[in-house]
C-alpha cells in the first residue's frame, strides 16, 4: 500500500534571476515523498510549476497535488489521473515513483549514474547589465564551460551586440560555442532582421526568438536558418500525442528544448524525443528552476540517451538553500557521486 506526503519548501536565489518575462528571488516547490507499507521504502520527487510559465501555475496547485497523490496511491496508474493540465504534478510523482523503484538513489541504471559517465552542460549567464553579463560569462568559461548560454531579449539590443562581440575579440567559435535565449523578446516583424545582425557573432542557436503561437512567422525564421532556431516554450501546453507532430512538421525547427517539469513528466519528453528523432530534429534538456531533487531526476533521465550536446542543467548553484544531491559539478561536466 502506499501513501504520501506533501511539504511545500521555499528556494532562496543567491541572487535575482531575471527573464524577459519575470525577476525571481525565490522559487515555491513541493516535495512529494511516497511510502510503501509493504517493504518501508521511499520515493521523493518535486513538483515545482513555474510562475508565469507553468500551465499549472495555479493559485489551488497544492489542494489538486494531493487530491492526484491520493488518487495514484490508490491505483498507481498514471493515466486515470488526467494530468494533461498539470504537467508538474507528473512530473513530481513520476519522479518520486522512479526513486521508490529505484536502487541507491539512481532511477536509471545507465554509465552517468554508475560513475562512468559525465554529461557536458552549458554554463549559463542571467539577464543582467551588459557589462555584469560579460564579466559572468568570463567567469564561467574560466571554470571551464565551453558552450555559455545567454538570455538576452531585456537590454538594449546595440548593447547586447556588443558584448557579445567583446566575447568573440577573446573566443572564437572555435574555442568558446554560444547559444542564445531569447524566452521570445523579439518582435514578430523584426526578429529576422535582428538574427542577421546577431549571426556574424557565430551563434550557434537562438531559443524561442519570438513569443509562442505566432507560427508563420516561426515557421520562415526556422525555414531561413539565419540561426538555427530551438523552439522551447512553444512546447509547453501543448499535447504531444494529439498536437506534437503537427506543430513540430510545420515549424520544422532545427531544435527543440526539452523541460520535463513543464511538459509533463519524462514519460511525455521520451514521446516528443520519439517524435523529434522521427523529423530529424535534435535536441537537449534543460532544467526549469528545479531544486536538486527534480534537477538530479532530470539528469539522470537524460542519461538514457546517447547525446553529444551540452545540456541545459547547471542551475542547482543558484540557490542558497538548495536539496543535497548527488550531481557534482566541474569544468562544464555533471557527474554522478555514487
Amino acid at each position: 500500500m502506499l501513501t504520501f506526503d506533501i511539504k511545500p519548501y521555499e528556494l532562496v536565489f543567491n541572487k535575482p534571476a531575471k527573464t524577459s518575462r519575470n525577476v525571481f528571488e525565490v522559487r515555491k516547490v513541493f516535495v512529494v515523498s511516497l511510502f510503501d507499507s509493504t517493504n518501508g521504502r521511499k520515493g521523493i520527487g518535486e513538483a515545482a510549476p513555474l510562475s508565469l510559465l507553468s500551465i499549472d501555475d495555479i493559485p489551488n496547485y497544492e489542494e489538486i497535488l494531493k487530491e492526484k497523490a491520493t488518487l495514484f496511491c490508490s491505483n498507481q496508474d498514471f493515466n486515470e489521473l488526467e494530468l494533461d493540465r498539470f504537467p508538474s504534478i507528473r512530473f513530481g510523482l513520476e519522479t518520486a515513483f522512479l526513486d521508490l523503484k529505484s536502487t541507491e538513489g539512481r532511477l536509471f541504471e545507465t554509465p552517468f549514474t554508475k560513475g562512468d559517465a559525465v554529461i557536458p552542460i552549458n554554463g549559463l549567464v542571467w539577464m543582467n547589465d551588459t557589462e555584469r553579463m560579460y564579466q559572468e560569462a568570463l567567469q564561467k568559461i574560466d571554470a571551464g564551460f565551453k558552450v555559455i548560454k545567454f538570455k538576452v531579449g531585456a537590454q538594449d539590443f546595440d548593447d547586447e551586440c556588443r558584448m557579445l562581440e567583446r566575447i568573440r575579440s577573446h573566443y572564437s567559435a572555435f574555442k568558446i560555442t554560444i547559444r542564445l535565449d531569447a524566452n521570445g523578446a523579439f518582435k514578430p516583424d523584426e526578429a529576422a532582421e535582428q538574427l542577421k545582425e546577431l549571426k556574424r557573432f557565430e551563434i550557434h542557436s537562438i531559443e524561442q526568438p519570438i513569443a509562442k503561437d505566432n507560427w508563420d512567422e516561426m515557421e520562415e525564421l526556422c525555414y531561413e536558418r539565419i540561426i538555427d532556431v530551438a523552439l522551447d516554450e512553444e512546447l509547453i501546453g501543448v499535447s504531444v500525442e494529439k498536437h506534437g507532430y503537427q506543430l513540430l512538421n510545420h515549424l520544422k525547427p532545427q531544435y527543440i528544448i526539452l523541460k520535463p517539469n513543464l511538459l509533463g513528466g519524462l514519460s511525455k519528453s521520451d514521446e516528443w524525443i520519439s517524435l523529434a528523432n522521427n523529423l530529424n530534429i535534435k535536441w537537449w534538456a534543460t532544467s526549469a528552476l528545479e531544486g536538486n531533487i527534480g534537477l538530479s531526476a532530470i539528469a539522470q533521465w537524460v542519461s538514457k540517451y546517447e547525446t553529444q550536446l551540452h545540456q541545459g542543467l547547471g542551475t542547482g548553484s543558484l540557490f542558497k538553500n538548495n536539496f543535497k544531491s548527488p550531481l557534482q559539478l566541474e569544468k562544464g561536466v555533471m557527474s554522478f557521486k555514487v
